[in-house]
């Protein structure tokens, strides 16, 4: 049995080498095939990692009014500027943003803060506004124990007293969530497209081999060669296909993908945003792209033998 198995896989092989440039074809159609899978289901897999962490960490913002000093322990008496007094109403809007159901995290941002971080993400055209120009404001920024529950936190918050505005990414993140799950939706099909083209394309070069080879095969069978001992060749042949055509689609995403987390990875680091890592990435996608191969290069094989030899 493991003799004649070993005779099917080195028949595969002659096939291989025997048909040249129709090996060639069906090895390119795979590659390219490949490929086009491994990029979209590279985007595909990203995208639903970035939106997840996204949901995630969804924030809401809560902007104070420009006279409100809800962190600041003293505040100027009212009656004499050039005398500090204890804040009356230290920490008030913490303690009732703090205590509004299903709030998980809570910190504070200074508008001093909030310019830095713009000054460092946009640049030092900002410095104009240090100081007094500063048209920002002091704010909360707070976090959901759970994305669902973000827009009733944002109702809530805004019924407190001294909280100007109240932000939550509101549209552009419903956006971002539906652009992911079109991503998904559209890009899975697309990819499951390709996966049928390869699979016809190896089946039709696999077929005018049998064809060519077709008195063989009717020799083989009158001389009672079984079905299945005809098969394996051909199977094996198709599995070889699938195979060496996946070898430049990994190559190629062990390049590509290093290259886009290098350049992305630091600005998405920045919104607590994360792309799976490369390590561990490119091995799994490395060992699917693999799969994927022998599997439309030996079902390819498989169809195209339908035709020739009763099951």
């Amino acid at each position: 049995m493991i003799r004649i198995f070993f005779r099917h896989i080195w028949d595969s092989l002659k096939n291989l080498k025997r048909n040249g440039w129709m090996t060639v074809a069906a090895v390119s159609s795979v590659m390219i095939t490949l490929t086009l899978v491994g990029v979209f289901m590279s985007v595909i897999l990203n995208t639903t990692k970035l939106a997840g962490n996204l949901e995630n960490n969804v924030r809401i913002v809560a902007y104070m009014k420009l006279d409100s000093h809800d962190q600041s322990k003293t505040i100027a008496d009212p009656n004499d500027a050039t005398k500090q007094i204890p804040n009356p109403n230290y920490q008030r809007i913490y303690n009732e943003v703090k205590a509004v159901k299903n709030v998980e995290n809570l910190k504070f941002s200074s508008k001093e803060e909030q310019l830095k971080n713009l000054t460092d993400s946009l640049g030092s055209v900002w410095n104009l506004y240090k100081g007094d120009a500063n048209p920002l404001y002091d704010a909360y920024i707070i976090r959901a124990n759970d994305s669902k529950n973000v827009q009733q936190i944002t109702t809530d918050i805004k019924k407190i007293s001294d909280i100007s505005d109240v932000n939550n990414g509101g549209v552009n993140t419903k956006q971002i969530f539906a652009l992911s799950n079109n991503i998904q939706t559209y890009g899975g099909i697309f990819a499951l497209l390709l996966v049928f083209v390869a699979m016809f394309l190896i089946s039709n070069t696999i077929r005018i081999t049998i064809m060519s080879r077709s008195r063989e095969i009717q020799i083989m069978r009158l001389v009672g060669a079984k079905n299945s001992y005809i098969r394996w060749p051909f199977f094996l042949e198709g599995a070889w296909v699938g195979l060496l055509g996946a070898i430049l689609p990994i190559v190629l995403m062990f390049f590509l993908y290093r290259i886009v987390y290098a350049g992305v990875q630091p600005s998405l680091t920045t919104q607590e945003l994360y792309m799976y890592k490369p390590e561990v990435f490119l091995t799994t996608m490395s060992i699917g792209l693999v799969a994927i191969g022998v599997v439309i290069g030996s079902f390819g094989a498989t169809i195209s033998m339908r035709r020739y030899l009763k099951a």
